[in-house]
């Protein structure tokens, strides 16, 4: 009979701790090359041109409030009741006000009447008899416009090659006329669950079966960077497990698999990469949840992420490795952690790292983010992942984390 202690210190070994794997993981990050998208289908992509100012911005001086428009020196000198020469509405040439002691109604968005440099509005003056009255004598001198090129001027750059495209992006694409933009290819994704167990959400499974989650899950991690995914499934079969991944291998760009890789006997995952010829860069990490997690890499390049099946595990996973190798392939800088304080004293014994569900609530007091754990019945509960915000990750080597000590925080919501 084996010693059950050596074999202990064995798996031990094979563990890695989870700056390892995030190392190995960053170090085979992938640029997929660019293309051009339609505005409609930029938001969330990453940007790889500089859009520039096609001319100044604002393109005139423009009018800010609806009221009238002055030259400041007749107020200046003491007027106060201007005759009205007519009106600058917006979307139309620009009009000159030819009575220096005139003025000229303007209009929200209008271009400022020639000869004149100041908008008084609507509410501070009195319109009646074709002559406009001030109301107000707190008049400052080009107030209420909005100097042309005041922004921006011709050529120079508005957003820079690199930036997530957000409806702001899109609003000042369409105002330098780009009605496409240039992005970060992405790369083809499949997300594979395995098990027999699984039946697809619209199915009543048996009462030895659960609809399939994870896939859901990880491709809403992912779908706000616009990654769209296949969602596949495997049964618990070791030649059909074969063909399906060697197919995916060729057709896609990374695999996401969910399920299969601890040591159960259906557990054909790690066996079936290895038998493809794939190179395995990691199995097992010293954490929990996720501890089975695989990854490693084809023969012609696909990046493989072999996910444990449990939820929280397979979820927490996605967070804490794919969406930081996301980041790098698109050339985004790191995303920096938040930090919170937990919120009452935790122990766990075991020497992994632990990623603890916390609910999340700000103190106005001091400014600091507060964790509160949320524990729930184990990696296969997923309910349990509604009622928190992110995971609290807690370091290896202790067994005791205090009230009050801060910790980095993987943030969900």
């Amino acid at each position: 009979m084996p010693n059950l202690r050596w074999l202990k210190i064995k798996v031990k070994r094979l563990m890695i701790p989870i700056e390892e794997a995030t190392k190995i993981v960053l170090e085979h990050s992938k640029s997929y090359g660019e293309e051009a998208v339609p505005l409609a289908e930029a938001i969330g992509r990453v940007l790889r041109q500089d859009i520039l100012a096609d001319r100044d911005f604002p393109p005139f001086t423009r009018v800010t409030m609806d009221g009238i428009a002055i030259r400041f020196n007749a107020y200046a000198n003491g007027q106060r009741k201007f005759p009205i020469e007519g009106m600058q509405p917006a979307g139309s040439p620009q009009r000159t006000l030819h009575n220096p002691d005139g003025c000229l109604e303007v209009m929200t968005g209008a271009i400022l009447p020639e000869n004149t440099d100041t908008v008084i509005r609507y509410e501070d003056v009195k319109v009646e008899n074709g002559s406009a009255r001030l109301q107000s004598n707190d008049i400052k001198k080009g107030q209420n416009a909005h100097l042309r090129a005041f922004d921006r001027r011709e050529g120079e750059r508005i957003v820079r090659a690199g930036a997530i495209i957000s409806p702001a992006e899109v609003g000042v694409a369409a105002t330098v006329g780009l009605s496409s933009l240039k992005v970060a290819r992405l790369p083809t994704v499949a997300i594979i669950s395995t098990g027999d167990e699984l039946v697809e959400v619209e199915e009543t499974p048996e009462p030895h079966q659960i609809r399939t989650s994870n896939v859901y899950t990880i491709a809403s991690a992912l779908s706000r960077w616009g990654i769209r995914t296949d969602k596949l499934h495997i049964a618990d079969d070791m030649d059909a497990t074969r063909a399906k991944l060697s197919a995916c291998l060729e057709q896609y760009d990374v695999l996401i698999l969910s399920g299969g890789v601890s040591k159960g006997k259906f557990d054909y995952i790690p066996a079936a990469l290895n038998a493809l010829g794939t190179k395995k860069l990691f199995h097992k990490i010293k954490q929990r949840p996720g501890k089975p997690f695989w990854f490693g890499e084809s023969a012609n390049g696909k990046v493989i992420f072999a996910l444990p099946g449990n939820p929280v595990s397979a979820f927490m996973c996605t967070m804490r490795y794919i969406r930081p190798w996301i980041r790098k392939s698109l050339e985004l800088e790191p995303m920096d952690y938040a930090y919170a304080v937990l919120a009452e004293d935790f122990k766990f014994k075991p020497d992994l790292t632990y990623f603890l569900q916390v609910r999340t609530s700000f103190d106005p007091e001091t400014g600091r983010l507060i964790a509160i754990p949320v524990e729930g019945h184990g990696s296969g509960d997923l309910a349990n992942l509604v009622d928190a915000d992110g995971f609290l990750e807690l370091p290896r080597e202790k067994d005791k984390f205090k009230k009050g000590k801060v910790f980095p925080l993987i943030f969900y919501r």
